[in-house]
C-alpha cells in the first residue's frame, strides 16, 4: 500500500472532504477523549485501512490530523482520539476539542490518508507510546483477524494515561503493559532482543522513543522499522538554502521560491489555490507531482522508494536540489 494522492483543486478544499457530526465523546484515558463520527447525509464513509488518519477542519480555521482507531469494517463510523496537550506545548486544536467541542456539532473532515501503512509480513512487533496507540489499534485487529503473529508493547506516563486498555487487554499475554510510573521506560534492546529478524516493526509516539528505536534497529533489515510521529524530526541541516524556481506546468508560470520561503507559501502568495494541512510535511495533503527536478525531501510522509524516484514532493517543508523544479499544476 503507498500514500493516497491527492491533486490540487481550485477551490482549495479536496473534492473528497465531507461534513461529519460527532455522535458522541467519551474519556477513554485520563486527559484522552475519544470521538464518534457519523456522515451528515447518512451516506456510507469512505474506506480505509489500517494507519490511516484524517484531517478534521476546526471552527477557528486550524486543521489538525488524528489517526482513525475504530473499527474499519463500519462503513457508518469513525472514531478518532485526541490527547489534550499541556498549556503552552500544543497548537490550540485538542484544546477546543476537550473543552469546546459537543456532541452534534457538525464539522467537516478530509477522506482517510494512508501515510502509514501496513506491510504483509511473517510476524509484527507493535510498540506504542501514549495516544501513539491511536494508528496501532486497527493494525492489531487487522493482523489478528488474519491469524499472524503478533505483539504489543505499549507504554504510557501511567496506567490512567493509557487509553483503550479494556479493548487491548482482551488479547491476553500478546500485549504488554508498560507504565513508566512503575516499570520506567520501555526496554526496548531487551524486547528487540526478544524479536526476530524478519519482523515488521511499527511504532508511533514521542519523539524520544522514536530515536532510541532507530537507534537500536541499526543493523536491522531495510524496512524493517515503520514509525509514524507527532510532530518532525529536528532539521539537523548545516547548509544555508537557496533560492529555486518552481515551474507550473499547466499554467506556463514561473515564481521564484526564495532561501526563507517555502513552496507552498509562494504559490499561495502568487494566487495558486492548493491544499494544504499540517504544513509541517506529516500529513501528505499537499503533495504534488513532479515532473522535472530533483526534490530536496524533507517530509516525514514519503518512502525511501518514493524519495528515489523524485514523482512526488510535499511542498510545504521539501525544497529543490538544484535551480529548477517542475510541478504538474
Amino acid at each position: 500500500m503507498t500514500p493516497s494522492k491527492i491533486s490540487a483543486a481550485s477551490s482549495g478544499e479536496a473534492a473528497d472532504d465531507l461534513d461529519v457530526v460527532v455522535e458522541s465523546i467519551e474519556d477513554v484515558a485520563a486527559g484522552v477523549k475519544a470521538l464518534t463520527l457519523r456522515p451528515v447525509t447518512g451516506a456510507l464513509l469512505p474506506a480505509w485501512q489500517p494507519g490511516s488518519h484524517i484531517d478534521v477542519f476546526l471552527p477557528s480555521g486550524a486543521v489538525r490530523q488524528y489517526s482513525l482507531c475504530g473499527d474499519r469494517r463500519d462503513p457508518d463510523a469513525w472514531r478518532i482520539a485526541v490527547l489534550r496537550e499541556p498549556p503552552g506545548k500544543g497548537r490550540g486544536g485538542s484544546e477546543y476539542i476537550h473543552t469546546s467541542l459537543r456532541a452534534g456539532t457538525k464539522i467537516r473532515v478530509g477522506a482517510p490518508r494512508d501515510n502509514f501503512a501496513l506491510v504483509e509480513a511473517r510476524r509484527y512487533l507493535f510498540i506504542a507510546g501514549g495516544i501513539g496507540i491511536t494508528p496501532i489499534l486497527p493494525m492489531i485487529a487487522h493482523v489478528h483477524e488474519q491469524g499472524a503473529t503478533w505483539r504489543l508493547v505499549y507504554g504510557g506516563r501511567t496506567a490512567d494515561s493509557m487509553a483503550f486498555r479494556d479493548e487491548l487487554e482482551r488479547y491476553g499475554d500478546r500485549v504488554e503493559f508498560w507504565p513508566e510510573d512503575r516499570a520506567g521506560l520501555i526496554d526496548l534492546a531487551g524486547v528487540l532482543a526478544e524479536t526476530p529478524s524478519d519482523t515488521a516493526i511499527y511504532s508511533c509516539g514521542p519523539a524520544a522513543l522514536l530515536e532510541a528505536l532507530e537507534q537500536q534497529c541499526g543493523d536491522r533489515p531495510t524496512g524493517a522499522l515503520h514509525t509514524e510521529r507527532f510532530v518532525p524530526k529536528t532539521d539537523d541541516r548545516t547548509a544555508t538554502d537557496t533560492a529555486f524556481e518552481v515551474v507550473l506546468a499547466k499554467q506556463d508560470r514561473t515564481i521564484i521560491i526564495p532561501p526563507d520561503k517555502s513552496i507552498l507559501h509562494m504559490l499561495e502568495a502568487a494566487g495558486v489555490e492548493v491544499l494544504s494541512s499540517c504544513q509541517q510535511g506529516m500529513c501528505g495533503r499537499c503533495e504534488q507531482t513532479v515532473l522535472d527536478g530533483r526534490p530536496d525531501h524533507r517530509d516525514e510522509v514519503l518512502t525511501p522508494e518514493e524519495r528515489e524516484s523524485n514523482e512526488y514532493i510535499l511542498i510545504c517543508v521539501s525544497r529543490c536540489l538544484g535551480e529548477r523544479l517542475v510541478l504538474d499544476l
